[in-house]
């Protein structure tokens, strides 16, 4: 009776060693654990570049494993095509990335504290305030009159509450608003990764 090997294959997985494995880009089941081990031990891909992408096909991973044994079954229950990312690892990464996130903070920060004044500017929220605070009570209130003192404290705890993520002040385990744009913008670069080489393969110009 011929052995059967499940693989499973993710969108991206990230590597951190040049050649990879079979059981590095994915998970390998099989009921001979023998077996198993030899097919997570078989050679996938080379990457040469740091920070390079190899994509790969379910059919390469099929050709590889029956090249090895004819006789296998090879049942797939991840993506039909995927990515190979290699990043090496060190402390010079580590770096990289933390400078990275400091710069997208400093950015994120000062673009955002402009949005958010050129919105009050263009609304005019003082006097829209201002106004309100003249019908509420009949007098005209200082600028930092009560309404202003709670919407300067209540608009950055609203953006904290909306995007939920600090965990020990969650409100639930869901992911964050950020985060399902985050996953959505990876998904369409994976996609879009993928597609393009195989227009570059059928020798269709993507540029």
């Amino acid at each position: 009776m011929a052995d059967t090997v499940y693989v499973k294959f993710e969108k991206n997985v990230e590597v951190h060693s040049r050649q990879v494995t079979l059981g590095q880009a994915g998970q390998i089941y099989c009921a001979d654990p023998a077996l198993q081990e030899k097919c997570r031990a078989m050679k996938l891909a080379e990457i040469k570049e740091d920070g390079g992408r190899q994509v790969c096909s379910i059919l390469d991973v099929i050709r590889l494993l029956q090249a090895a044994d004819s006789s296998l079954n090879v049942a797939s229950l991840g993506e039909p095509d995927f990515i190979i990312h290699y990043q090496p690892e060190g402390s010079s990464r580590r770096l990289r990335h933390w400078l990275k996130t400091l710069a997208v903070c400093g950015i994120v920060f000062i673009g955002a504290a402009f949005a958010i004044m050129t919105f009050n500017n263009d609304g005019d929220v003082p006097k829209i305030f201002s106004d309100l605070y003249f019908q509420m009570t009949g007098e005209k209130g200082a600028d930092a009159n009560v309404l202003n003192i709670s919407y300067s404290i209540g608009l950055p705890l609203g953006i904290i509450i909306f995007f939920n993520h600090f965990s020990r002040l969650a409100f639930s385990s869901d992911p964050t608003p950020l985060e399902v744009q985050m996953r959505s913008y990876e998904d369409d670069v994976d996609t879009t990764v993928i597609k393009n080489e195989g227009r570059k393969e059928s020798g269709v110009d993507v540029s």
